[in-house]
């Protein structure tokens, strides 16, 4: 199994409140973490920060209780979203310039060919199999909700001016109920996990494009196209192959 990431801070923020976590090749534990922070006062790194280490750090302490059973793993990887929760809602108490921070968090661990995923924000993982994209998280967004209720379209959806408008995110309430997952993940499989940086500014035929041509750093090259576009966000791309 090979990593790549990349992120970058864009072309229009001073900032890059995106935030990652890969494992190394010799890991045994194989985890792959993304975080979009939001917030004033640098707030938005610093949720996006803490969620990712926390998660981390929780996942890494529990996991050889857990690995025995599908169950306990996902339910592993919720609670760690749980735990980075708890955690970036108590450091935005102890400080009024931070009270406004949150962040998404999308985590991936693998574990015996199967992919266990918690998903909190609009941040997105997709699987990549042979010729076929499908996005395996919803986003928690206004947007999305409006097309779920029939409001607007999947096309009217793309430039809504509350595109970014989110109501799910961790940090920002005292408990949060993740989306939490469990998917195949086979031989020649992508995952690709990304923030909203990367898929408002590359759509998905054009990410599918770069992920499959053979480069040194797919990643790199889908930052490098976010920017080519525009650049209006920070820009996070994790792949999993």
């Amino acid at each position: 199994m090979e990593a790549f990431a990349a992120s970058d801070v864009g072309k229009n923020r001073e900032i890059n409140e995106d935030y990652y976590y890969i494992s190394k090749s010799e890991d045994d534990i194989k985890l792959y973490i993304v975080a979009d922070g939001m917030g004033g006062y640098n707030g938005g790194e610093i949720a996006s920060h803490l969620a990712v280490n926390s998660a981390h750090n929780y996942i890494v302490s529990n996991f050889e209780k857990a690995k025995g059973e599908k169950e306990t793993l996902l339910n592993l990887v919720k609670s760690s979203s749980q735990y980075a929760n708890m955690i970036v809602y108590e450091k935005a108490k102890q400080n009024e310039e931070l009270k406004n921070m949150g962040t998404t968090l999308d985590i991936c661990l693998i574990y015996n060919n199967k992919a266990f995923i918690s998903h909190i924000g609009d941040s997105r993982i997709y699987r990549f199999r042979k010729e076929f994209i499908r996005k395996l998280t919803k986003d928690h967004s206004y947007v999305q909700q409006l097309v779920d209720e029939g409001k607007i379209s999947q096309e009217e959806s793309i430039n809504h001016p509350k595109k970014n408008m989110l109501i799910k995110a961790l940090g920002c309430t005292e408990y949060i109920e993740p989306d939490a997952m469990i998917k195949g993940f086979i031989k020649d499989d992508i995952i690709l996990m990304c923030t909203d940086g990367l898929t408002n500014m590359v759509k998905e035929d054009e990410i599918f494009r770069i992920i499959k041509q053979d480069s040194a750093n797919p990643s790199k090259e889908l930052v490098n196209k976010a920017n080519t576009n525009g650049g209006l966000d920070n820009i996070t791309a994790v792949i999993i192959k």
